[in-house]
């Protein structure tokens, strides 16, 4: 299976946001939409990934005592080494990769090296889920024949 047909089932959508956009504005983007990342890009509208930020960069900085966190740009928090794949990379290959970088979420990018949409642990764990349930339902059905 390809993330291709990951994609088709859940879609293309992606939520981004700019690098100078505040921290604020990211929390509240990311309790709007009930997600747990997003993805950083630049002012110039070429769909160039500047970065990822997720719930979890804001917590460990506030952990940190990062006085002003909120008022400050998303550029100040966010991851800027991305890992990506491509919507033609292995399912399989995808989930050993954000299982090796211990990564939630994965931007898909195009032949350009555009952001075409983000796939999370959670899609991958949902098709995966799906594929064992298939097996089974089909070894049960020729034990039984």
């Amino acid at each position: 299976m390809r993330i291709s047909d990951v994609l088709r089932g859940k879609g293309s959508d992606v939520v981004t946001i700019t690098g100078s956009a505040s921290v604020a504005e990211l929390v509240a983007l990311l309790k709007q939409k009930g997600i747990g990342a997003v993805m950083v890009v630049g002012d110039d509208d070429s769909g160039a990934i500047a970065g990822i930020v997720s719930e979890r960069d804001v917590v460990r900085r506030l952990a940190g005592g990062a006085e002003g966190l909120l008022e400050g740009p998303v550029s100040g928090l966010m991851t800027t080494q991305v890992h990506t794949c491509t919507a033609d990379d292995d399912l399989h290959d995808v989930a050993v990769k954000m299982t090796d970088e211990r990564i939630r979420h994965l931007p898909v990018v195009d032949g350009d090296g555009r952001l075409a949409s983000i796939v999370s642990i959670g899609d991958v764990v949902k098709i995966r889920l799906g594929q064992l349930q298939a097996e089974r339902d089909a070894l049960e059905g020729y034990i039984n024949s």
